[in-house]
């Protein structure tokens, strides 16, 4: 690292960490208190980061080997919406940024969510524990430390693992998030869409995964074939890849994850009695062997949250943070639509209040017309033992504006609980890059206690409204009872014996036409069912949601409005 000017040659003032930039100019005269003199850079860094309003207090700034407590690093409340990434190598203290940050947000009254891939971050909702370790890094960084524990909500994808069930119906996730899932290529994936507006436009509710295979089956049947032909692009052959999918996907155990009651995104929005925001804390650990299903539901939250909040422009704080950690998982073998909705989700998502924190291990890992929309960074250290790991810190490198330090050697030789920091300013522009001390979590730094965890989930107001799952008439128990099939066995081997018996039919009916008889068109099954009372009932019992194509989002999302 640099220090271009000694401290004798800059003076001996410091900057306090509410001081105005105006203060620069003072500082250069006589120390009024025993703090070391400050270089000329160290102090124009620390004038970038004092921050008139409210705002996060990270750390104190590092110069030139030394850490410089009066110099304190911070991020305005006020840009949080305008998102960032917390980067760095694995052990180098990424989860330890979440908790702190999350901490202070809370306490400002801002709701937060944490997926929380690693099962250590339930402790946020207990007070910490003094060590020597806190007691040596609140010292350094001139911390007024007290244990504190702080509101916390516990959830689980489809109740696995322990929380508060998370799910999803199939209508509300949509097709792009459910082609991510299930790994369709680009041409499935818009087949799966064109299958997503049939059964909107008919009012077959998709409710869980049974719904729609059960869909996709009578598509592929023989007597559902007349139907397939009327959905411009969608071929037989691509149905019934995307049949086969579903089957295999089922089969896995992933079931729990879609259904009912479905997950109300507006819990995520609550702050408790007093005042803080509550930490919405998702557990991933039971589930991190099926990173394409917890990624892209974290994604569908976001979707979810972006559909339904109004515009609120700009405003004092932000009405959730949302940190999405493993974010590389997300954009691993995307689709260009996969891409481009989480593109202009991010985009437009701060204007409605809904800061988003992508945690990875380098800026690469998020494609760059998301990262250009990443104004505050948090990057831990980096390391750089292969040439792979080279270019990634050359290229990590190039992302930050110009700076004091030489950022190579600066990036490969922080410390745990050390990062490169730039922010933006309450005027919208990036702050000096600062090496920053960080400030140690003042809540339980690991997780609580599995017996204290299940008390906390069983307990919450929420258990009694997601914890039981709700198997509701839907699709498939619709077209079954129309088919006067008993079972997916049984509609399986329905639709093999329509196929079987497809030839004959549509050979006889030519031979028909061709003595100049008239075969009346018969309705479809599916129009039987639109047609019939009980669907009727059904509709105007459920809302004008069904009988009607759902609005859908960026992303095919759908929900119904609160």
């Amino acid at each position: 690292m640099r220090d271009r000017e000694s401290a004798a040659k800059a003076g001996s003032g410091t900057v306090s960490p509410g001081a105005a930039p105006g203060a620069r100019a003072e500082a250069r005269g006589e120390a009024r208190g025993s703090a070391p003199a400050l270089a000329r850079e160290a102090l124009e860094i620390a004038a970038g980061y004092a921050f008139g309003g409210p705002a996060l207090d990270l750390g104190a700034l590092l110069w030139d080997g030394r850490c410089l407590p009066d110099a304190q690093i911070r991020i305005p409340l006020a840009v949080l919406n305008r998102h960032g990434l917390v980067a760095g190598a694995t052990g180098t203290g990424k989860t330890k940024t979440l908790q702190l940050i999350a901490e202070q947000l809370s306490a400002q009254g801002v709701p937060v969510f944490l997926a929380d891939i690693k099962g250590d971050l339930s402790g946020i909702a207990a007070p910490g524990q003094s060590n020597d370790k806190v007691r040596s890094r609140t010292a350094e960084v001139h911390q007024e430390w007290a244990g504190t524990g702080f509101p916390a909500e516990f959830y689980a994808l489809g109740g696995i693992g322990r929380g508060i069930p998370v799910r999803a119906t199939i209508t509300s996730f949509g097709p792009v998030l459910l082609s991510k899932v299930l790994q369709l290529n680009q041409t499935q994936e818009q087949s799966l869409g064109l299958i997503f507006h049939y059964a909107d436009t008919k009012g077959l509710e998709l409710i869980d995964l049974k719904d729609l295979r059960a869909v996709v089956a009578f598509l592929t049947s023989d007597e559902g074939r007349t139907e397939l032909k009327n959905i411009g692009g969608l071929s037989t052959a691509t149905a019934g890849v995307i049949l086969r999918s579903l089957t295999a996907f089922e089969a896995q155990g992933m079931a729990d994850f879609f259904g009912e009651p479905e997950f109300d995104t507006g819990e995520l929005l609550r702050t408790a009695s007093d005042g803080r925001g509550v930490v919405s804390v998702l557990e991933l650990a039971a589930v991190q062997d099926r990173p394409q299903l917890f990624s892209t539901f974290l994604m569908w939250l976001l979707a979810d949250l972006f559909h339904d909040l109004p515009e609120v422009g700009d405003a004092d704080k932000p009405k959730l943070l949302f940190f999405f950690d493993e974010a590389h998982l997300l954009f691993d073998d995307a689709s260009k639509a996969f891409l481009d909705s989480i593109t202009q989700t991010v985009r437009l998502i701060r204007s409605k209040g809904v800061g988003v924190f992508f945690v990875t291990q380098t800026p690469k890992d998020v494609p760059a017309d998301v990262l250009g929309q990443l104004g505050n960074r948090v990057q831990h250290a980096l390391r750089a033992f292969t040439p792979d790991d080279q270019k990634a810190l050359k290229a990590t490198v190039k992302t930050f504006p110009n700076s004091a330090y030489d950022l190579e050697e600066l990036l490969t030789g922080l410390g745990t609980g050390e990062a490169v920091v730039t922010v933006l300013s309450e005027k919208g522009a990036p702050t000096p890059v600062a090496a920053t001390r960080l400030r140690a979590p003042v809540s339980l730094m690991g997780p609580i206690e599995a017996g204290a965890l299940e008390r906390a989930v069983t307990s919450s107001g929420l258990y009694g409204r997601y914890a039981q799952a709700v198997d509701r008439e839907s699709a498939y128990e619709r077209l079954q009872a129309s088919r006067g099939a008993k079972g997916p066995d049984e509609m399986r081997a329905a639709a093999t014996a329509g196929e079987r018996g497809a030839g004959e039919r549509r050979a006889e009916q030519r031979r028909a036409e061709q003595r100049g008889g008239e075969q009346k068109e018969q309705p479809s099954v599916v129009e039987q069912v639109v047609g019939s009372g009980m669907f009727k009932s059904l509709a105007r019992s459920i809302g004008t949601q069904i009988g009607r194509e759902i609005t859908r989002s960026v992303f095919g999302t759908a929900r119904r409005r609160r």
